[in-house]
């Protein structure tokens, strides 16, 4: 049960609680008041008539009447008293409001009828349900419609809230109100600048060390090339190698963190050509298996990029044989390792995080990234009979430069990098 409904049934049960209490203060009032009233009248209608015995006249008092209840004929026959009794409305008359007295051994009484008064009490209480079911209906129109104003305005927040946590730090709350829901939406911006504030210097830092770095390190692998052969200069070349990828990793991730730089240079593709084509880069011992081919319009060198990557990390971080396998626009690149981390497959990919069982850096960011620029989508799950499977999907793309919904699958189903 949402927020809007919930508040909307709170107010319709208030509504209600307060009409039914209002109406039954007003029908215990009103009744209260015609028994006076009735009571008081047929008391002074008994006092003239015992004048009129006493006269002789006898006039319209009623001589031990033998229908007289027998509660009142006991109450004035113990005590020298007038007393007046309201009868059940069991008699073909209706209620009766009696009033009676004894006069030496006589008990002499008079009656009036009721039914007058309890009809109106009934009429009353008729206009008190129609006009407390009015109400109730007011009350849930008027709760829904309040209701449903908060919710919207709490759903704004919420859905700005979530647009920054799939990494759209341009979403913000419109201003509306001062109160606390209005603070609400002044608090989400207020996070939402100040992580756009952190995350871009940290782009900045990260970009500008990555471009420091890339002409001492460019210088090095020139060195390298002027080392006599020998094992220290494999080794020395191997890690020189390895720190200029690194640099050229992180400048990737650098581009690829800023919107609207990165644009796809699209055309008509065989996807299996692809695939072949980037295991091949790898330099990895990799299966290609196509299912069925199928010709994509995306970037080519992206989805080469993108396919490498996930079958590094394979290498990497899993167990062989590693497979790759072509569906249409689907390429799945499938190992034999332990599987992805739990917080790989809930959270997505973090750079410079290492999983338990899985390294996991950079690669996984640039896989990330790449088809967000391409409008794809990407999906890491673990298998049933172990291991584990990446899964890019070039159909979501269709040819598009971009795409939120990719950008948003990514997000949420946590593609691992190399």
């Amino acid at each position: 049960m949402g927020l809007r409904t919930k508040t909307a049934l709170v107010i319709a049960l208030t509504t209600a609680l307060a009409a039914t209490v209002i109406g039954f203060l007003v029908h215990h009032r009103t009744a209260e008041n015609q028994q006076q009233n009735a009571r008081t009248a047929v008391d002074d209608l008994l006092v003239e008539a015992l004048h009129d015995v006493a006269s002789g006249t006898g006039g319209s008092a009623l001589v031990d009447p033998p229908e007289l209840p027998a509660a009142l004929r006991r109450g004035v026959t113990e005590r020298p008293v007038r007393a007046t009794y309201l009868s059940a409305p069991g008699g073909a008359d209706g209620p009766v409001m009696w009033a009676a007295a004894r006069q030496g051994d006589e008990v002499i009484a008079v009656r009036r009828s009721y039914a007058p008064q309890a009809r109106a009490l009934a009429d009353l209480d008729r206009v008190l349900l129609g006009s407390g079911m009015a109400t109730t209906v007011l009350g849930c129109v008027l709760g829904g419609g309040a209701a449903a104003v908060i919710g919207r305005r709490i759903g704004a927040s919420a859905k700005a809230a979530r647009q920054i946590a799939d990494g759209d730090l341009t979403a913000r709350v419109q201003r509306a109100g001062k109160d606390e829901i209005g603070q609400l939406g002044a608090a989400v911006n207020t996070m939402a600048d100040a992580l756009n504030d952190r995350l871009e210097a940290e782009r900045r830092v990260t970009a500008d060390i990555a471009h420091e770095l890339r002409t001492p390190v460019a210088g090095l692998v020139t060195a390298t090339g002027l080392l006599p052969p020998g094992r220290p200069t494999e080794l020395v070349t191997t890690s020189v190698t390895a720190l200029r990828d690194l640099v050229e990793d992180v400048l990737e991730v650098a581009r690829l963190d800023v919107p609207g730089v990165e644009q796809a240079d699209c055309a008509d593709v065989l996807v299996s050509a692809l695939a072949e084509r980037a295991v091949r880069r790898t330099g990895k011992d990799a299966e290609v298996r196509v299912v069925r081919d199928g010709t994509v319009r995306t970037d080519p060198r992206r989805v080469e990029r993108i396919i490498a990557n996930l079958v590094s990390n394979a290498h990497r971080h899993a167990a062989p044989p590693v497979v790759v396998e072509v569906a249409g626009p689907v390429v799945g690149v499938r190992d034999h390792g332990p599987g992805f981390p739990d917080a790989l497959l809930s959270e997505g990919p973090r750079r410079f995080r290492t999983g338990a069982r899985r390294g996991l850096g950079l690669g996984l960011t640039i896989v990330v990234g790449q088809a967000r620029v391409l409008g794809a989508r990407v999906r890491f799950e673990n298998l049933p009979g172990g291991g584990a499977r990446a899964t890019l999907d070039l159909g979501s793309a269709a040819g598009a430069a971009s795409s939120s919904a990719g950008d948003e699958d990514a997000a949420g189903n946590g593609e691992p990098a190399p």
